[in-house]
């Protein structure tokens, strides 16, 4: 799909009247597909802020937000989480080092709190600041000022598009109490969710729960309204506005509009009708990335070394995606990309690093000051725990005989016992890596490549179309 929206051109202040138009059109256009009214506001509402749902708020804001007669954009967090001292002062060196930011502050008379804040005399709050533009999670980055709601109530109430911006940990939990709001509701609302990791289930079959089932069962809204958008893409860069790109998946009712709606000189949306398996593979690549952050850690950043983690981390992955999808090959481009931009910058291999250098420790907890949640950490528990399923069995190449699929993982076994179950240090990692059975990482591929290995029922699908080994 080729976009109407034309290429920026900032003039002053504003837009060029050519691409306010083209934007002004595209949002008349997913107006009239969810049937608004003049004099009734097209309603979206971001619920969680951390660095990629405040960024996605922003995006969205500084687009469509000057049509205020036509959309209203909302973002929701929690209340009460106080910024530190020590952030405060960093926050207050980023604003000063911004002209344009100092000067909005100074109109907005919201400037003399960061003072106050810095010098100790009084405590900022997350939900403050983002009002502002400033995500507790990525201060180096201003946004723009974000219509903030602490109420989940008030939020989402009437909401006509929901973004769902929480960690997979919470989101069960988010939307099981904002079912509670909706049961009055006429109207179906549209949700796309950014969230990306999984949850295993063992009963009725050992299966993956991801965040967009967990949106549906704990709210009732049909699949076909709940999409997933993910993509190889930093936050902080998507902002900053370099080039970058994602995809949304789910129905085509609502997918290819959506696309086109959200799309970008610089951020450009794809579409694809496969929801379950991106998002499992969105999931997956935060599992690996972990254990990348520790290698260049534990080797002073040895390309050498990084690579060999590499090839190993990416059959691992290989081999995963041919018991869950029926034509892995299709995710192989997508899901390396992902990978790749996680190993690069993501937050994920940030603390993998931080672990084998010593300077945090596990007992913190996942959920980072500054970082946000570490969903890699309890991605590794549910594959290794599905995994490790000895229905799942398949047939060891050297040994002859059937064993679970976690055996064929050295890094995702490893990872296990240094994260979840905390029997070995970070050191471990290295070790996977000299594989003592001299196993070419290319057998792992060809094992995958030449076995029936598609498992249906790890995403839900019927168990009668599993394959025979």
């Amino acid at each position: 799909m080729v976009g109407s929206i034309k290429t920026m051109n900032h003039h002053g202040n504003g837009w060029s009247a050519q691409n306010c138009n083209g934007l002004e059109e595209k949002l008349d256009e997913l107006r009239s597909l969810l049937g608004k009214t003049d004099g009734d506001p097209l309603r979206i509402v971001g619920v969680g802020a951390g660095a990629w749902g405040s960024v996605f708020a922003a995006l969205l804001q500084d687009s469509y937000g000057r049509f205020r007669e036509k959309v209203q954009i909302r973002i929701w967090r929690r209340p009460g989480r106080a910024v530190d001292r020590v952030t405060a002062e960093h926050l207050f060196e980023v604003i000063n080092s911004r002209e344009d930011v100092l000067r909005r502050l100074i109109r907005r008379c919201a400037y003399l709190k960061y003072v106050e804040a810095r010098l100790g005399d009084r405590t900022l709050f997350a939900d403050e600041i983002l009002k502002d533009g400033f995500c507790l999670n990525m201060i180096d980055v201003p946004l723009c000022p974000l219509k903030v709601v602490t109420n989940l109530q008030e939020a989402v109430w009437d909401a006509d598009i929901v973004v769902n911006a929480v960690p997979s940990t919470e989101t069960r939990e988010v939307f099981e109490e904002i079912s509670q709001y909706w049961k009055e509701r006429i109207t179906t609302p549209i949700i796309i969710s950014l969230a990306k990791g999984i949850e295993a289930a063992l009963e009725p079959v050992p299966h993956i729960i991801t965040p967009t089932q967990m949106i549906n069962r704990a709210t009732g809204v049909p699949t076909q309204n709940i999409l997933y958008l993910g993509g190889p893409n930093i936050a902080s860069e998507i902002y900053n506005k370099e080039y970058a790109n994602a995809r949304i998946c789910g129905a085509d009712k609502w997918r290819k509009p959506l696309a086109k709606f959200l799309r970008q000189p610089h951020f450009i949306v794809w579409d694809n009708s496969d929801l379950v398996t991106h998002e499992v593979m969105g999931g997956l690549k935060n599992v690996y990335a972990i254990g990348a952050g520790m290698v260049a850690a534990l080797t002073n950043e040895s390309a050498t070394s990084k690579s060999v983690y590499f090839a190993h981390c990416t059959s691992e992955m290989i081999f995963i995606t041919h018991l869950l999808a029926e034509e892995p090959e299709k995710l192989a481009g997508p899901l390396l990309a992902d990978t790749y931009v996680t190993l690069l910058k993501g937050r994920n291999a940030w603390y993998g690093q931080m672990l084998a250098k010593g300077e945090i420790s596990r007992d913190i907890g996942d959920n980072i000051s500054g970082k946000g949640m570490i969903q890699g950490v309890s991605a590794v528990g549910a594959f290794y725990e599905l995994l490790s399923q000895s229905s799942l069995s398949v047939l060891h190449p050297d040994e002859k005989k059937s064993v679970a699929p976690v055996e064929l993982c050295p890094i995702l076994k490893t990872l296990y016992k240094i994260l979840i179950i905390r029997e070995q240090s970070s050191q471990a990692i290295l070790q996977a890596l000299r594989d003592e059975t001299l196993n070419d990482p290319r057998e792992r591929i060809e094992i995958a490549q030449s076995h029936a290995f598609y498992r249906p029922s790890l995403l839900g699908q019927p168990l009668a179309t599993l394959h025979c080994q």
